[in-house]
């Protein structure tokens, strides 16, 4: 067998990384391709991650640059397969002592919503975009990601084609509902034996009976959020809402209380009193096959912004079900903090896409626009999996080794007292450092990613349920 001819190396771990992947891809312009491709989003840049701008040639102008012209012959055309790529992703990861998925983590399930502009991108359509907070012409997808209190990454991403692009439309066999997608990414996790302790996911799934339907099949665990104007059928003289049940139930200090006081421990120090609520009523209650749990930072005022209405098949310790379930048991702190774990989605998840260019593609073809997904997803995990490597580099072990910044000590904020004012100061971006990267370039770039990540391991914002006061 003839040796494989070398290519230029990425910098620092980054090469190390790429050759984990060096036997996926047969020819060598893809190792190429592969190791520029990540340099490019892992690079700080002014611009938006398109094919010039990885190539770090000019828009428009430079576009047929033989640079730009082998990224995107890499990414349109070339003969390898992203599937296969992003398998070997995620077993690095599993690979890994810090990103070995466990019994406490979750499986978050969510869709975000990009702007395209005209009619001939795969999969583009007006539907409703997370992104931009409307309806209008762009491309949906829905992911998987797994995350407990200390690591998130991504596993699977499919992108959702609307009706019009079928035949039959709504009809056709070949269509799939967005929640039909997410239980086929579920399944792919099941199949693939990753670890976790339920699904998570926002309304859009939680009030989906199908989406609920298929979790039980699968032997799942679910904690979903529902609307507060979810109902259910009841007679005239019965409460019908989930908001309903949460203001049957007034807030007394004095008076023995159903709302249970729960203690939430957040990365950056402070704590903070919540109030969890075992509802009972129509098809939710403890020893029925859901739970309906609401979860405010108020009870008498109940804050649309700070109020969780949750839907959970796993059973409640000392109930009839506790017995019987396959599912694990688990209190009103569990089902918590297991929802809590959500917040790496809205919050880190969309920052890391945003930063390594997501949404930045300049390609209408389906398999182009997986792949440039995917490649986004290597570099995010290519982050974890250096930091958690026995060789971190010398600036990854001073980031971690210098104090956060500074927060005010540990406090409890309860009903009707004002919490004391915390520093607000965000956790650095784990990926991008515009002026310090630009002035050390690539290599630069990539050590303080590795840096960076390292410090918002222990500033991240998620938050921790510490247990019932």
């Amino acid at each position: 067998m003839t040796e494989r001819l070398a290519v230029t190396p990425a910098p620092g771990p980054l090469e190390d990384y790429a050759q984990r992947f060096d036997e996926l891809f047969a020819k060598r312009n893809q190792r190429e391709g592969f190791r520029r491709y990540l340099e490019g989003l892992l690079l700080p840049a002014e611009r938006n991650k398109t094919l010039t701008a990885i190539a770090n040639t000019e828009p428009v102008v430079s576009a047929q640059h033989p640079t730009a012209q082998r990224l995107q012959w890499f990414l349109s055309e070339s003969t390898w397969d992203a599937v296969v790529v992003n398998r070997r992703r995620v077993e690095l990861l599993a690979e890994a002592t810090n990103t070995t998925p466990n019994e406490q983590g979750v499986l978050v399930i969510d869709e975000t919503g990009d702007r395209k502009w005209g009619s001939k991108t795969a999969h583009v359509g007006r539907q409703y975009l997370g992104s931009v907070g409307k309806v209008d012409n762009g491309v949906v997808s829905v992911h998987s990601l797994w995350a407990d209190e200390g690591v998130y990454y991504p596993l699977e991403v499919e992108p959702y084609t609307p009706a019009h692009w079928f035949e039959r439309g709504r009809q056709d066999s070949d269509f799939h509902t967005k929640p039909l997608l997410a239980l086929e990414l579920v399944e792919a996790a099941l199949e693939n034996g990753m670890h976790f302790r339920a699904v998570v996911a926002d309304s859009s799934y939680g009030e989906h009976l199908g989406f609920r339907d298929g979790l039980q099949e699968l032997g799942c665990g679910y904690v979903l959020a529902l609307k507060p104007t979810h109902a259910w059928w009841h007679a005239a003289h019965e409460l019908g809402s989930a908001e309903a049940l949460a203001r049957s139930k007034p807030w007394d200090p004095s008076a023995a209380r159903e709302w249970m006081p729960i203690t939430r421990r957040f990365r950056d120090g402070h704590s903070e009193v919540w109030w969890a609520l075992e509802a009972e009523g129509g098809p939710y209650g403890v020893d029925k096959p859901e739970r309906l749990v609401i979860v405010t930072t108020d009870p008498a005022q109940l804050p649309e912004l700070t109020t969780w209405y949750l839907v959970a098949n796993l059973p409640a310790p000392g109930s009839v079900r506790a017995e019987e379930s396959a599912v694990d048991v688990a209190d009103l702190t569990e089902v918590v903090r297991l929802y809590g774990l959500r917040i790496w989605v809205e919050q880190s998840y969309k920052q890391v896409k945003q930063s390594l260019g997501w949404a930045d593609y300049q390609v209408r073809s389906d398999q182009a626009i997986r792949r440039h997904w995917q490649l986004v997803c290597c570099a995010f995990s290519f982050c974890w999996w250096a930091l958690g490597q026995e060789h971190v580099p010398a600036l990854a072990l001073d980031a971690m080794q210098q104090p956060a910044t500074a927060t005010p000590s540990p406090s409890v904020a309860k009903v009707g007292e004002k919490r004391p004012p915390r520093d607000r100061h965000r956790p650095p971006d784990p990926f991008l450092a515009r002026g310090a990267a630009s002035r050390q370039g690539v290599v630069g770039a990539v050590h303080h990613a590795v840096a960076l990540l390292a410090r918002v391991v222990g500033q991240a914002p998620t938050s921790s349920i510490a247990g019932v006061t």
